[in-house]
């Protein structure tokens, strides 16, 4: 790499030229690039036309700079050193190479003259820059700039301080700008920081006998991060307390509590977990972002026919609405996705929830507190003088619950909650088992929706899967000419091959037939063999729906296929 001359072709016709779109994708582009004021490779990218490898290789030949991924380097503190952090943050800037009276940096927008001057004049050398993404380049400065502080050069006096620190409530603490403070305290904010950026939802410290562990819960899966040093994790657990109003004295008992961040603009609800293990104080972290994660009902993951029988269920003036699957299938996303659908001034919408995830505006939310008597069937029936219009009951976890929440839709309101069914025929049994009577079921269930969660495929790395055994096409009885596709791993998914969720579903509408049934007390296979004339999408085939349209892979349709045919 020698020192560079920024030469700029326009990127549109890169784009054109290495054949990654056509001239009427580059023109729908242009006009909503000045709709939006959005830069075109962002448009681009957002309409899946490019990936993300595809639009920094443009960029880099438009700027006529190296692009860089940063993944793959490593630097020593001696680099660091060249470039303050609050330097590296304000430029969007990380040195990665020094020579006598050059430093080499990577910069998200190379061709800013003003901040290359500016970096010249800090560091005392001249600037050779390569292109990074700002991405990359956050990720950068908490690795380095962040971890590395923590692992190896902490003043132990300050240490010390935040260990003993009284108890002080923080709201909104914004962890992306933090650059005087104490080592711990940017330690903990660049944890939220990775997790959000990462959308993870939730992250793990766990201390072991000679170190200590940190993983985050990405797409399902837990991923291994780079944990702190052992010595200072007693200072981390005290940080956390502090910022959740949790006692730092208290460490033989389990304590929860709440906290809240800002990272990038982005307010983001943490609820904090804490349990005393035999080498010191386990902490789970969930994150609850709605507007990171999504709650518009458009994204969920239903068909357009699902949709509109979805629609038309919630806006319905009574009846009970109910969401089933296993914990982590996602059942909480699609009823505050209905909920948000259906918000507004004319309905006195009211919930029900242990604990509360989501604050949500004009909805009134109740958390339950079985402690001190305050259960689901209390909050119920004061919500019965409260004239709601909407309900939302968490979880039917009992008889009484279950009896409540049935009356209550058969008297007027729209009822929603969730059960831990395997399918929405199963669903119906259950309620019955409960005690609720097969003529009060049959009038009151509108809808029943069971659900699990698939990973995507990450469309930067997407390739097609070859030599399939044809045993594969047997078993899941499709015809063998039908293409399959996998994620082969890149720096854009974390080598993962996937990026990101989506929700498949088996949805019942509750018919006039399937009410008979309901009441006639039909079993199971009855009732199956009858909503499979009607139409029924089971769990199993919008599964593998979703595998030949391209959205996941084998593997994650067999974790759905050997669960429901149990």
């Amino acid at each position: 790499m020698g020192l560079n001359i920024l030469k700029r072709k326009y990127i549109g016709e890169i784009f054109l030229s290495k054949k990654y779109i056509n001239r009427e994708q580059l023109q729908e582009a242009l006009e909503e690039s000045v709709k939006q004021g959005k830069k075109i490779g962002q448009v681009l990218l957002s309409k899946g036309y490019i990936s993300e490898d595809m639009l920094f290789e443009c960029l880099s030949l438009s700027m006529g700079v190296e692009y860089l991924d940063l993944k793959s380097i490593n630097v020593s503190k001696d680099i660091l050193n060249i470039l303050p952090e609050k330097y590296a943050r304000k430029f969007l800037s990380v040195p990665f190479k020094v020579d006598a009276d050059i430093v080499w940096v990577a910069m998200a927008d190379p061709t800013n003259f003003v901040y290359r001057e500016e970096l010249s004049k800090i560091t005392g050398k001249k600037i050779s820059v390569v292109l990074s993404s700002e991405k990359e380049i956050l990720s950068f400065i908490e690795k380095f700039y962040v971890r590395t502080s923590l692992s190896s050069e902490i003043d132990e006096k300050e240490v010390e301080e935040v260990d003993t620190a009284g108890k002080i409530y923080e709201e909104n603490i914004d962890v992306s700008e933090d650059n005087d403070s104490a080592p711990v305290i940017k330690y903990v904010n660049s944890i939220f920081f990775d997790a959000v950026t990462n959308k993870a939802s939730d992250i793990h410290l766990e201390p072991f006998e000679r170190e200590i562990s940190l993983r985050m819960r990405i797409d399902g899966l837990l991923q291994t991060m780079t944990p702190p040093s052992k010595k200072y994790y007693s200072a981390i657990v005290s940080r956390i307390k502090i910022m959740s109003e949790l006692d730092i004295a208290e460490r033989r008992l389990p304590q929860d509590g709440k906290c809240r961040v800002r990272v990038a603009n982005q307010i983001v609800d943490v609820r904090v977990s804490i349990i005393p293990t035999i080498w010191g104080e386990k902490i789970v972290l969930r994150i609850l972002a709605k507007n990171l994660f999504g709650l518009d009902i458009e994204r969920v993951g239903f068909s357009a026919k699902e949709l509109e029988n979805f629609k038309e269920a919630i806006n319905a003036p009574y009846g009970m609405i109910l969401i089933t699957g296993p914990t982590s299938s996602g059942k909480t996303t699609t009823i505050y996705s209905a909920l948000g659908t259906i918000n507004r001034s004319d309905l006195n919408i009211m919930t029900a929830e242990d604990p509360v995830e989501y604050e949500m505006k004009g909805i009134n939310q109740v958390h339950v507190r079985t402690d001190i008597g305050l259960s689901f069937a209390n909050i119920l029936r004061s919500f019965m003088r409260q004239d709601p219009d909407v309900i939302l009951v968490g979880e039917i976890r009992d008889t009484e619950t279950a009896q409540i929440a049935i009356q209550s839709a058969l008297t007027g309101h729209l009822v929603f909650s969730t059960l831990h069914t395997n399918d929405t025929i199963s669903t119906i049994s259950r309620m019955s088992f409960m005690g609720i009577e097969a003529y009060l079921l049959a009038d009151a269930v509108n809808m029943i929706i069971a659900q699990r969660l698939v990973r995507v495929i990450c469309n930067n790395c997407k390739q097609e899967l070859n030599n399939v055994p044809e045993s594969i096409y047997n078993r899941l009885g499709i015809e063998k000419n039908k293409k399959f596709y996998v994620g082969k791993g890149c720096s854009f998914c974390g080598g993962t091959g996937y990026k990101g969720r989506i929700a498949v579903f088996e949805m019942l509408n509750v018919t006039k037939e399937i009410r008979t049934c309901i009441a006639d007390k039909a079993s199971e296979v009855e009732l199956r063999k009858l909503a499979k004339e009607q139409g029924l999408i089971t769990l199993r085939q919008n599964a593998v729906n979703k595998l030949l349209e391209g959205v996941t892979t084998l593997d994650e349709v067999f974790n759905v296929i050997s669960i429901v045919d149990r």
